[in-house]
């Protein structure tokens, strides 16, 4: 028998059948009649947040830390439109998000009234889709629907636009098992005749890797405790993106690092020079590619995606597998097993030795200082203190963010959470808080740049009013390190506002809002802070101030291929002033 109940108790009551347990949100005028409803219940978790673009910010950080779908609910006119860059950042990270704006009343749409917005307009490009719910007996199917678009296939950010009067009329709620999903049903199980080419292709490679990306994470554990056996079976080197970091362990031997424009010197000259390429789950992002008609140019390339649309529309695919990782994964393991186990065993063992050459060069070396700290040595110095323990990591975007997947070890997915195809400053911080909120009893530490911190700073008041204790590490360089770095190496130094003159006391800004502060310069003092941080029952701004002008290498300069890599800062000078970069 079907319950009747106005639209903002539907919303409510299909949180609830959906299992949601947090939503992060803001109030406004447009959905004062849900949160009259959150008001009166108990069993789902509102995170009151300082701004709208955090709230979405940390739904990411929780959905990529759980596996489950973030919530939002905010407002309409600027509390959707404020929303944007988060709903952006998700569809470009495959992050499931289910958020849900208010609008304006039926009768007032198109009449500009008071805070309306074409919200279903603004953000069709940056969602994977998105509903004006126009009649209460539609809403609560269209939320249930809703979850299922998010969270199956490639997941990516939805969004439902609903009237006040929607919410407040009332008609019968549909419940979760009545609605059907059967129109959105993404293919999973991959085409055999292509696994079997691929299992083939195994069987026979003798140079070959596994490229990998979110999308081994995102299909969930089994993904990747199949991708760590296949591995570990075959004896292939394994690089990944910055997405894919955790999918397989940092300590396993098979372990290349991250690939990329920072990524590690091994890893570049792996994907370059191999002859079988096993593309799961990543996209040939141009950070990955460099250019790319230079871009692993003597391989047979496999690429395995659930997203049909992105396969070939980069990098032109041999053996190109529609389906989910984990599935996929599965059937190439239980045929190639019944096949034998076959490997190229002597070509291989030559790829490996080639491989070890290269990592001879120790491509993350720096000059390390006693008596000013070195960003790299700050995150060695976090990495060995904290490994082991139940530890979350963000990043906010920018140099630090490439130092902390280069010199931070992951061993599990679900424990990197970073923005990776929008390059979001101010992701991190909110989702920290995000992270914590799901997992209130562990280690969550954001790695910041103080500029790129600064951006969502607001939150301080989140993570205080709900005692999170998040820790936010700051590399305080003074600089916008990135776009420094860049200036220098290819705008002859030429330092374009890349820079404050205004920065903060953070120290003083984290009492302000009633959290912890350190401040940390001297080298020697370093361990003693950092335990000073994670002991703390309560959320911590650590500033590290470090050095001003340290580059983040390797890099490939934009425009070039894999092999031409800049080492460091006399090689960098050199390959700019036309003498050349290194090159294998």
């Amino acid at each position: 028998m079907t319950r009747q109940m106005t639209g903002a108790k539907m919303v409510v009551q299909a949180l609830k059948d959906q299992g949601v347990e947090v939503v992060f949100g803001y109030p406004g005028g447009a959905v004062l009649p849900i949160y009259d409803e959150i008001f009166q219940q108990n069993d789902i978790r509102h995170v009151l947040v300082r701004h709208e673009q955090g709230a979405v910010h940390m739904a990411e950080g929780y959905a990529r830390s759980t596996g489950k779908p973030g919530v939002v609910l905010v407002t309409s006119g600027p509390g959707a439109t404020n929303a944007v860059t988060g709903l952006t950042d998700a569809l470009m990270d495959s992050i499931p998000l289910v958020v849900l704006t208010g609008q304006v009343p039926t009768f007032m749409i198109g009449s500009d009234a008071f805070q309306e917005a074409d919200t279903v307009g603004i953000t069709r490009p940056c969602t994977k889709h998105n509903w004006l719910v126009k009649e209460t007996e539609r809403l609560s199917a269209t939320i249930h629907e809703a979850f299922h678009v998010a969270t199956a296939g490639r997941p990516g950010p939805v969004l439902i636009d609903i009237p006040k009067d929607v919410q407040f009329a009332s008609a019968a709620y549909q419940p979760k098992p009545s609605v059907s999903t059967r129109h959105y049903q993404p293919q999973v199980k991959g085409d055999m005749e292509m696994i079997e080419d691929l299992v083939e292709a195994i069987e026979t490679a003798e140079k070959p890797v596994f490229y990998t990306g979110g999308g081994v994470i995102n299909s969930g554990p089994a993904a990747s405790q199949l991708l760590r056996e296949l591995v570990e079976a075959t004896g292939f080197p394994i690089t990944s993106t910055l997405m894919g970091l955790g999918a397989y362990p940092a300590s396993g031997k098979a372990w290349l690092g991250m690939l990329g424009m920072h990524g590690l010197y091994e890893a570049n000259l792996a994907m370059h020079g191999c002859d079988l390429m096993i593309n799961l789950g990543a996209r040939f992002d141009d950070r990955i590619t460099g250019r790319i008609d230079a871009f692993s140019p003597d391989s047979r390339k496999v690429h395995v995606d659930i997203d049909p649309s992105s396969i070939n529309k980069v990098i032109k695919t041999d053996i190109p597998i529609v389906g989910d990782i984990a599935h996929v994964l599965e059937d190439v393991l239980a045929l190639w097993k019944s096949r034998g186990r076959k490997i190229n065993r002597e070509a291989l063992a030559k790829w490996w030795k080639r491989i070890d050459e290269w990592k001879k060069v120790n491509c993350l070396s720096y000059k390390n200082s006693d008596k000013t700290i070195k960003p790299q040595y700050a995150l060695q110095r976090l990495e060995e203190l904290t490994k082991g323990m139940d530890r979350y990591i963000c990043t906010e975007v920018g140099q630090h963010q490439m130092w902390a997947a280069q010199f931070l070890g992951f061993e599990d997915p679900n424990r990197w959470m970073t923005s990776g195809g929008l390059g979001t400053m101010g992701y991190g911080f909110p989702a920290s808080i995000g992270v914590q909120m799901a997992h209130p009893e562990s280690l969550v530490v954001n790695v910041a740049g103080e500029a790129s911190w600064l951006m969502n700073m607001q939150e301080l008041g989140t993570a205080s009013q709900y005692r999170l204790p998040v820790k936010q590490f700051i590399l305080n360089n003074e600089r916008l390190g990135m776009v420094r770095q860049w200036q220098q190496l290819l705008h002859g130094e030429r330092y374009s506002h890349s820079w404050s003159e205004s920065l903060p006391d953070f120290v003083k800004l984290a009492e302000a809002f009633g959290c912890k502060g350190i401040s940390i310069s001297d080298p020697a003092d370093l361990d003693d802070a950092i335990m000073e941080m994670i002991n703390y029952d309560g959320p911590v701004v650590f500033d590290c101030l470090v050095e001003k002008h340290e580059n983040c290498f390797p890099m490939i300069p934009s425009g070039e291929p894999h092999n031409k890599m800049l080492l460091g800062d006399a090689k960098a000078t050199n390959a700019i002033a036309g003498k050349g970069a290194v090159m294998v």
